[in-house]
């Protein structure tokens, strides 16, 4: 059963828009957003006006002065006056979460054309700002100081991952290493140099170790950029053919880190059967993903919490070659936010918009062979707010 199937009406992806992502110092959290949700309603075929809700993406937490920016998509076009727009927060899963408030939106029939927005400004704020923020997702650290921030919170699950299925040090390097080969193809990447596996696998000056065992290349970087896309219940005759949003999923785990199992990232994994049992189809039905490695222990433990492979066996997924781009499920092609960047609220909206290209046949260099479907996993905190969509070509 589809999700059209369960509620009785489409949710399609009419139009997108993507910024580079960056420091962006000529930028604003206000041209970023501008720039990208100009950019969906032309691309959608739609006028300004017909845009009936507004979902905004953005995490925050301190790193700018303006709290309150969910009216800024209005700066579009005075035909924006009065639409009701709303920010979303959910960590590092505020873009996702932004997208499936908006979908929900059109399945409970309150609008029938909706803009979801994913931003973040990060770059201008100081280390010790961008951490504190970050941090704020965790619930032992928040209002802590740490000399490793959240790259520590995932060294620790990566120490609990070697104790308990051996080292995963090399592995990590080659999925760095895949990912930011990925990544000098998509032209909105922060990250566009082919580093190679020998870089990325050894600590050295220019990758020191940030926390053992993550080096700089296992982390993502600190970002500037915004996506969007325009959520429809029918065609808008827009510059492509829609994208057909199949099914979601949503889980969120106990927040106390002693109330979870750091290697099993629990609900993520429920969030990934909930989407797939909605759309009706198995991995195996799928052409590619784009998943969420703040870390690149993140995308090794992605591969068990989706189902690739058993519980520490993930890196037979790298070793044997399945989720490389000639792979039999290709993971992270746009270079993830590894390579693409991170600004934290665009994070889950952009994996939508390059999944929505890839299945358009619009992703340029980073286009794959004629991809049917695609799953799209986004994740707040530790494994906490983890959400999954299941798209398909239309």
């Amino acid at each position: 059963m589809s999700l059209k199937e369960q509620f009785g009406k489409d949710v399609l992806l009419t139009g997108w828009g993507h910024s580079r992502f960056g420091k962006l110092t000529e930028e604003t959290l206000e041209s970023l957003i501008v720039q990208v949700a100009t950019e969906a309603i032309s691309r959608a075929g739609i006028e300004p006006g017909q845009i009936e809700e507004i979902y905004l993406g953005q995490f925050n937490s301190g790193m700018m002065p303006l709290a309150f920016p969910s009216s800024l998509a209005l700066q579009v076009s005075p035909e924006l006056a009065n639409v009701p727009a709303t920010r979303v927060e959910n960590a590092c899963a505020s873009g996702s979460a932004a997208f499936q408030q908006g979908t929900k939106s059109l399945l409970a029939g309150t609008a029938r054309t909706v803009l979801v927005i994913g931003a973040e400004k990060m770059t201008h704020a100081g280390a010790d700002v961008v951490g504190a923020a970050l941090l704020g997702a965790d619930y032992d650290m928040a209002g802590h100081t740490s000399t490793t921030g959240f790259t520590g919170l995932f060294a620790d699950v990566a120490r609990h991952y070697e104790k308990r299925y051996g080292p995963v040090s090399d592995i990590l390097g080659t999925i760095a290493a895949k990912n930011h080969r990925n990544g000098v193809d998509n032209p909105y990447a922060q990250l566009r140099k082919d580093l190679g596996e020998e870089f990325c696998r050894t600590v050295s000056d220019k990758n020191p170790m940030v926390a053992d065992p993550l080096r700089r290349t296992d982390c993502s970087p600190v970002s500037d950029g915004a996506a969007a896309v325009v959520l429809s219940v029918s065609p808008t005759g827009g510059a492509t053919a829609p994208v057909r949003l199949a099914g979601i999923g949503q889980a969120n785990d106990f927040f106390p880190a002693d109330r979870r199992d750091p290697t099993a990232f629990a609900a993520t994994r429920v969030s990934w059967e909930r989407a797939l049992a909605m759309a009706g189809v198995g991995l195996e039905d799928l052409d590619f993903a784009e998943v969420h490695d703040c870390f690149t222990i993140a995308e090794l433990l992605m591969y068990e919490a989706m189902g690739l492979t058993e519980s520490g066996q993930g890196g037979r997924a790298i070793e044997e070659g399945w989720v490389f781009r000639d792979g039999k499920l290709p993971i992270n092609v746009s270079g993830g936010l590894k390579a693409k960047g991170h600004p934290v609220g665009a994070t889950g909206v952009s994996q939508h918009v390059i999944a929505a290209m890839q299945l358009t046949g619009t992703a340029g260099g980073m286009q794959l062979n004629s991809p049917r479907r695609a799953a799209v996993q986004n994740m707040g905190g530790v494994g906490i707010a983890n959400y999954v969509s299941i798209l398909e070509a239309a």
